[in-house]
């Protein structure tokens, strides 16, 4: 088990996040996994170059609090998180509403893993008609 991994939930997130902060730790980024009954985030914070963790294991249709409150750099990645899984991120200092990275006819939530979805019916590109270019 790795000891700069905290498990936090989230009532307790926004605690331990102003705590680091308090400390002098930075953000550095989140990263989100789903594990297809829920998500994986993880927080990423630096302190005279040693890297500290938050893990929050995250329900499927439960709301993710921001950070952007205490570390205003989140709210890039939690609007990136809001648009790739479709969590809920509540309370974000700047909400896209979806549409931070994600065009209005593009695919919702296009990393969220999607039950009996097949591969190729992922998006293409255009075939080039013979002797052209595809467009």
């Amino acid at each position: 088990m790795l000891t700069n991994v905290t498990e936090v939930n989230p009532s307790n997130l926004h605690a331990e996040v102003f705590a680091l902060q308090r400390k002098g730790h930075r953000f550095v980024t989140m990263t989100c996994s789903d594990l297809g009954d829920g998500f994986d985030v993880l927080y990423h914070f630096d302190l005279n170059y040693e890297l500290r963790h938050l893990r929050l294991r995250l329900p499927l249709k439960e709301p993710l609090p921001s950070i952007s409150d205490v570390f205003f750099a989140a709210v890039l990645i939690e609007n990136e998180i809001k648009d790739m899984f479709g969590i809920d991120v509540q309370g974000m200092a700047i909400d896209y509403k979806g549409r931070f990275l994600l065009a209005e006819d593009a695919p919702r939530a296009p990393l969220l893993k999607t039950v009996g979805v097949p591969v190729d019916a992922r998006i293409r590109p255009k075939q080039a008609p013979e002797g052209g270019q595809a467009s």
